[in-house]
């Protein structure tokens, strides 16, 4: 198995006077984290690399926890425009998780024009489930339709937070939201079922991208909101190892813990082991020795 290459890009304006992300800002974020995917080469060759003109792109988001701590609108909508200015039709564009109030409770207003970026939840009147079970090592699950049938492509666009089960949750968890039952593979710190979830047909055969939405990182008593350990630390994470990225970002959150006196996550019998179960499957690299991480600040 190749090494991994992560990016991490942070920018100390990432966030207006007014404490929201920047979208001008957030959007040059995004610039540089594609261009040093491709060893720096220009955006629109890193968007090319990745994705067909007439592909269809479902940006997955996380909005269980609300408006606080889940992947910001500013994040996604500048995704989707960077995206559509790179090379993608914006009408080939969606961004959507698993409900519509989750979206509107994390601060999203659902719509679908026929022209322009469409942000949808599953349970919108024509999507929904599939109907066949598709089951896979010892998973089996209806996967949203969003998933199966709407997207040619996807990225997950994931908030990075610590998770009181999983340890942490981030890029490859974010996948549980386009299952109907995801709280059935909450056990045993979700390993080995993130990875087997990664895993089958519906999301390997499409995902192509991890980007984690770290502008804010949550990095103990999640995945909900505590502002005591919620740390502005102003990045965002790319990866085409699902699991590298991931991997990134446990580090990232243990950086954390170790500064606010925390105990680290093995420590407290809930280190993310699917990591390494999913580097075992192939699935990309868990290991710090075999992950290259390229660190960039942005104006």
């Amino acid at each position: 198995m190749v090494r991994a290459r992560v990016v991490v890009v942070r920018s100390p304006n990432a966030w207006t006077t007014a404490g929201d992300p920047d979208p001008a800002v957030v959007t040059r974020m995004f610039g540089r984290g594609f261009a040093l995917l491709g060893d720096g080469a220009d955006e629109r060759s890193a968007a090319a690399a990745l994705f067909r003109p007439d592909d269809r792109v479902g940006i997955k988001i996380n909005t269980i926890g609300g408006r606080a701590i889940s992947t910001r609108p500013e994040v996604a909508l500048s995704l989707a425009g960077w995206l559509a200015g790179n090379g993608l039709a914006a009408k080939n564009l969606f961004i959507w998780d698993r409900t519509t109030r989750e979206l509107r409770g994390a601060g999203y207003a659902p719509a679908a024009g026929p022209d322009g970026v469409r942000i949808f939840g599953t349970d919108t009147d024509g999507v929904g489930y599939g109907t066949d079970l598709v089951s896979h090592l010892g998973v089996g699950s209806l996967f949203s339709k969003i998933q199966t049938e709407f997207a040619t492509a996807s990225i997950s666009l994931a908030i990075l937070k610590d998770h009181g089960l999983a340890g942490v949750t981030a890029g490859m968890k974010n996948y549980f939201g386009a299952i109907h039952n995801p709280n059935k593979y909450h056990d045993s710190h979700c390993d080995p079922f993130v990875a087997e979830v990664f895993d089958s047909p519906p999301v390997k055969s499409r995902h192509r991208l991890t980007i984690l939405d770290a502008l804010v990182v949550q990095f103990h008593k999640g995945p909900s909101y505590h502002a005591r350990w919620a740390n502005k630390f102003g990045g965002l994470v790319f990866s085409l190892d699902p699991v590298a990225a991931d991997a990134v970002g446990w580090a990232l959150i243990e950086r954390l813990r170790a500064a606010a006196g925390l105990p680290t996550l093995r420590d407290e019998d809930r280190a993310p082991d699917y990591l390494l179960t999913a580097e075992k499957m192939g699935l990309g690299r868990a290991d710090p020795a075999s992950i290259d991480t390229v660190e960039e600040t942005v104006a």
